[in-house]
């Protein structure tokens, strides 16, 4: 979705803007940080069985017309625990953050 480009002109306008949001990010957009599963998939546990499945499309693909590839296919393993703002995180670990101030 787009973001606005102006005030919205209620609360009711900005809360429902959010939710609409909030529900395409979560259901709807693939994150290249989680190989392009939704945040839902990954949740719910559908991520493995999605991207095992993808594997075996890509296997099959460069089996088929093998001169398209120059590489191995993309990686499709699941990825372990990732972290919105992972420099943030790190910074509060080693209590950098607290020197600085």
């Amino acid at each position: 979705p787009a973001f606005p480009s102006k005030p919205f002109e209620s609360l009711y306008a900005a809360r429902e803007w959010v939710y609409d949001f909030v529900h395409w990010y979560n259901e709807e957009h693939r994150h290249s940080g989680i190989q392009f599963v939704t945040p839902a998939q990954r949740h719910s546990g559908a991520e493995r069985s999605i991207l095992v499945n993808r594997e075996a499309v890509y296997q099959a693909a460069k089996q088929r017309n093998p001169e398209r590839w120059s590489r191995g296919t993309r990686n499709w393993a699941p990825v372990g625990e990732v972290w919105l703002n992972p420099e943030n995180q790190d910074a509060e670990e080693t209590g950098i953050r607290d020197k600085a101030a």
